[in-house]
């Protein structure tokens, strides 16, 4: 049974669960405080509580850019029974702030571990918490919206405790930050990495992967706003020269590359914020006739910059089960998705078209633009270990790129 309780009786709380041996405590703005077991790193973190619905694939959700600031609730029980390794990771350090898991972290079972979850989050300097009631946690967030939460492994007195909350209170939350000036490159650099169904290591080569090698090796510029890694080896494949430039490019060193096409991808933050940098360049951008295609913060900025808006979530989509349909043929793809803001469809003008749309709760979920190759997608396609209903979006950037028919 996991252990909720209010400020009131806070000193006896921290002598009942000492004696418990319950050495970790999760403490949210409104006052709610969680005893559990520390795991990780030792210390203290503040971040927005979230909460992912995925069954697999924890080591690229923790690594996932967008997740600067938040602390990640996993509602599967079982995480860490794959170990951890230096392949899956969708960048070069986690940015996320903290993890919350409801059981002991599983021992590792699976060949390719080179090291433990628990042990993985220690090197890595995050601090987690489990033993923790995730359905309560969940609901909550489902029930009120988006809170700061704070993970403290480490010794805590009783007259800690107000301050701390009071620092929650205070926290600023991901609403209007723009963190991806944060995340992004700090200069450009060459990405030549491919996906594992082109190497040896599980020995698959797909008849589409081997058709890309017979065309010309296009260059494309992709534009870093946090990318996953998954996103630059899906393209990779697909046989491009590809040049990942920082958030701030300018129009001028970007065109002087000589790009075939122009990639946007996801990060993390409030678009909002973010759009205040990228709106000028973009737009300069759309009239050229260079294809370009965006995913999640990359989708929400083109739309900013076309003069649409964005608003944050309730509770935001993030999860391997999110089913999308397509408005055009009303055929449903189960995607992954990990976002807390979305473009508001009531404030999209004219030219853009929207193309699929969330079964979960109606959102807009891609679009394209009017007599324009510019196309974007809310969800994540390049999402390992799955689903991969939503590959052909890369197949669709590559056809455009191409100038292929589809």
């Amino acid at each position: 049974m996991d252990y909720f309780y209010n400020m009131k009786s806070a000193r006896t709380i921290l002598l009942k669960e000492f004696i418990k041996k319950k050495n970790a405590l999760l403490i949210l703005e409104n006052g709610n405080m969680y005893w559990g077991y520390g795991i990780g790193n030792k210390g203290r973190t503040i971040g927005e509580l979230c909460f992912n619905t995925s069954m697999t694939g924890y080591q690229e959700i923790i690594t996932d850019p967008s997740y600067a600031d938040q602390i990640i609730t996993f509602t599967f029980p079982h995480i860490g029974n794959t170990g951890t390794n230096k392949i899956d990771n969708e960048a070069v350090s986690p940015l996320a702030k903290g993890i919350i898991l409801k059981a002991d972290i599983t021992n590792p079972s699976n060949f390719r571990s080179d090291l433990s979850l628990n042990n993985w989050l220690t090197n890595n300097n995050i601090v987690g918490i489990q033993g923790i009631d995730t359905r309560s946690i969940t609901s909550l967030i489902r029930d009120k919206g988006y809170m700061n939460g704070m993970i403290i492994n480490e010794p805590i007195t009783d007259n800690e405790i107000q301050k701390l909350i009071i620092e929650l209170k205070g926290w600023h939350g991901l609403k209007g930050k723009d963190l991806a000036s944060k995340v992004t490159c700090k200069k450009p650099y060459k990405w030549k990495n491919k996906s594992y169904f082109n190497k040896n290591y599980f020995q698959i080569k797909t008849e589409k992967h081997q058709k890309y090698q017979k065309y010309q090796k296009n260059h494309i510029v992709l534009i870093d706003f946090g990318v996953k890694q998954n996103i630059l080896r899906m393209l990779a494949d697909r046989n491009f020269n590809i040049t990942v430039v920082p958030l701030k490019t300018t129009y001028e060193d970007i065109l002087k590359i000589k790009p075939d096409g122009i990639f946007l991808s996801n990060g993390p933050g409030d678009p909002m914020a973010t759009s205040k940098i990228t709106n000028d360049l973009l737009q300069k951008l759309f009239k050229t006739n260079i294809p370009i295609y965006g995913i999640c913060l990359g989708h929400q900025l083109i739309a900013l910059a076309l003069g649409a808006k964005t608003e944050k979530m309730q509770t935001g989509h993030r999860g391997a089960n999110q089913p999308i349909q397509s408005n055009k043929t009303n055929k449903v793809e189960i995607t992954s998705q990990n976002h807390g803001f979305v473009v508001k469809r009531s404030s999209m003008p004219k030219n853009i078209i929207e193309t699929y749309s969330s079964l979960f709760d109606g959102v807009v979920e891609g679009l394209k633009v009017r007599n324009k190759p510019i196309y974007s997608v809310q969800y994540h396609p390049e999402a390992s270990p799955g689903p991969h209903d939503t590959y052909n979006f890369f197949d669709k950037f590559y056809n455009e790129v191409n100038k292929v028919k589809t």
